[in-house]
């Protein structure tokens, strides 16, 4: 039976009649009444059955088998946060469904809408230490915004439906629905409605009029009011009304990690990047402006660091969707819950015009020190060896600043994501809250395959390359066009930044003594080449961009090539070091 068959048979409420089908069959037809077109996952026992039915439905669903389930739940994510929809990632019980973890709890804190499904044990052997049987239910509630465990065929349309309803609405996240093998083999009689409520959850807030005007009142008496975006903006689909905000209040914007890409990054009132690793202006001045204006961010304590001491002299105003986000961290003065576009199309007619010239003229005096002492050093070096800012700087001339750029976690990421330019939204992605090295590379397949007319181009750094290179083995089967930049200082770089700096040059396992990443490369059929000089950059990142194929590039850049400025653990945002 395909799915033409079931669609014929609607009823005028819009609901499938009941036909007779199995549990795993139901499965497929679920995925595919919610939109699903692309599968991530690894097969094993306890999940067989809807691999059997998934090879039945090839020709509308496609199925990529990464080389490792964690692979699985990153690509997922990188689908997830480029395509805007619900990223998939199946799996079979025991280590199968535990592999996923870090996936989901990535996803959990980056509020990445994923839906995991994974095989289990009969429901007769539930609780025995059967085979591969996990608790996985118990293990994954705390890193995902809902799970469940189906025990009977007859609650897979329900349970499914509602799963993709709680991963995309409100604040999205991850769902993770666990499936006994007997529930996959009985049968039901299937129909499908799509979720469109559950009771007592209220994933969007609606919006206090009363807080749109007290926000307004405080913005247009503002003096030296700043703007700090994060990625409730890209997941609101706000970025216009971002930008109008912007520009009529004339009031200087910063970004958080994944909120960077929601504005232009050469967009004159965009000052930076906030947090440990940031810009030293919007870093310095958040603790001299009179009002900040918090979207679509929550706070972490990566853009806080010391609470004690963060914008104490500033009236604070957070435009939110997750109520649970006030006040947590910062107390604001004004909360506006709602989703970020909504809102802001409420309180633009409100805001005056405005421009704050001498205002901005304090970001760029801070934007010059920190050009001459950090930026000019990371793009235009006097010494021979590489630096890491100078090949992002390649890239963005390559790509005309429209790549995606995916990124893994440490040194890496941060110069890439204060030196990548963007001029369209979701083309950053990353693992902002977990930080999970071995992120990147699945990422990129996801992101590439979530959207196949741009350019993907995947920064890692030589340690978290190693966690999951395996997945190279997905570019060569799908011939995935994915471009990798590893920038390999054959150190795990950001640990050794640390032990550099507050550790007394105790490099403590921090050493990597790593393969030949180009025989690698060449092992899965994939164009490598490998650059250790200036001279040789320019020319062979252009050809990586051109490239029509999957390209592999390892750039050896320099040991000790620190990044800066940086906010110490525990300190103040206004005690950013540059060097």
């Amino acid at each position: 039976m395909n799915t033409n068959t079931i669609k014929e048979k609607k009823t005028k409420e819009g609901n499938a009649t009941s036909i007779k089908i199995t549990g795993a069959e139901a499965i497929i037809h679920c995925l595919l009444e919610e939109g699903v077109d692309l599968i991530y996952g690894y097969p094993g026992g306890a999940i067989m059955p809807v691999y059997d039915e998934l090879y039945k439905f090839q020709d509308k669903l496609t199925h990529i088998l990464t080389r490792h389930e964690q692979g699985a739940t990153h690509a997922a994510q990188g689908y997830a946060r480029v395509s805007g929809k619900v990223g998939v990632a199946i799996a079979t019980s025991g280590p199968g469904a535990t592999n996923l973890v870090t996936g989901l709890a990535d996803a959990q804190i980056d509020s990445t809408p994923m839906v995991c499904i994974t095989g289990q044990v009969g429901s007769h052997l539930l609780g025995s230490d059967a085979f591969q049987e996990t608790d996985i239910v118990g293990i994954s509630t705390p890193v995902t915004k809902w799970n469940y465990q189906i025990t009977k065929a007859s609650e897979i349309p329900e349970i499914l439906a509602k799963a993709f309803y709680i991963a995309r609405s409100g604040r999205p996240g991850p769902v993770l629905i666990d499936i006994t093998k007997d529930a996959q083999f009985d049968s039901i009689d299937f129909s499908y409605k799509k979720c469109t409520g559950v009771r007592s959850y209220n994933p969007v807030p609606k919006p206090d009029q009363k807080a749109i005007d007290a926000a307004a009142e405080l913005i247009n008496a503002a003096k030296k009011p700043m703007i700090v975006f994060g990625q409730g903006v890209i997941l609101g689909q706000a970025e216009a009304e971002l930008k109008a905000l912007v520009e009529l209040s004339g009031i200087p914007a910063a970004w958080t990690i994944l909120g960077l890409s929601a504005m232009d990054t050469d967009h004159p009132l965009n000052v930076g990047m906030v947090g440990m690793h940031g810009n030293y202006g919007p870093n310095v001045l958040t603790n001299e402006c009179d009002l900040l204006i918090a979207i679509g961010m929550r706070f972490d304590d990566r853009v806080t660091g010391n609470l004690q001491t963060y914008a104490k002299q500033a009236k604070i105003i957070h435009f939110e969707i997750d109520p649970a986000e006030v006040n947590k961290n910062v107390k604001c003065d004004v909360a506006v819950l709602g989703n970020s576009k909504e809102t802001l199309q409420l309180l633009l007619p409100l805001i005056q015009k405005n421009s704050h010239v001498a205002w901005h003229n304090e970001f760029k005096m801070k934007y010059d020190i920190e050009y001459n002492e950090v930026i000019k050093n990371d793009l235009h070096p006097t010494k021979d060896g590489l630096t890491m800012a100078e090949v992002i700087e390649e890239i963005n001339i390559a790509s005309n600043n429209s790549a995606i750029i995916v990124t893994d976690v440490g040194q890496h990421q941060m110069i890439a994501c204060r030196y990548a330019k963007f001029n369209q939204s979701k083309s950053n992605v990353t693992s902002g809250g977990l930080g999970t090295m071995g992120f990147a590379l699945p990422a990129a397949i996801g992101a590439k395959m979530g959207a196949m007319d741009r350019e993907v181009v995947a920064i890692i750094g030589d340690g978290g390359y190693q966690m999951t290179i395996q997945e190279l083995g997905v570019i060569f089967q799908h011939k995935l066009p994915v471009k990798i930049v590893v920038l390999n200082n054959d150190h795990l770089g950001m640990v050794r930044q640390w032990q550099e700096l507050f550790f007394e040059r105790r490099y403590a396992s921090t050493v990597m003594v790593n393969p030949d990443f180009v025989k690698i490369a060449e092992g899965y059929h994939i164009n490598a080449k490998r650059v250790s000089e200036r001279k040789d950059l320019k020319a062979t990142i252009q050809d990586m961009i051109a490239s029509k194929d999957a390209y592999f590039l390892e750039v050896k850049v320099e040991k000790e090539d620190n990044v800066f400025p940086m906010i110490p653990t525990g300190a103040s945002v206004s005690d950013i070091r540059l060097k």
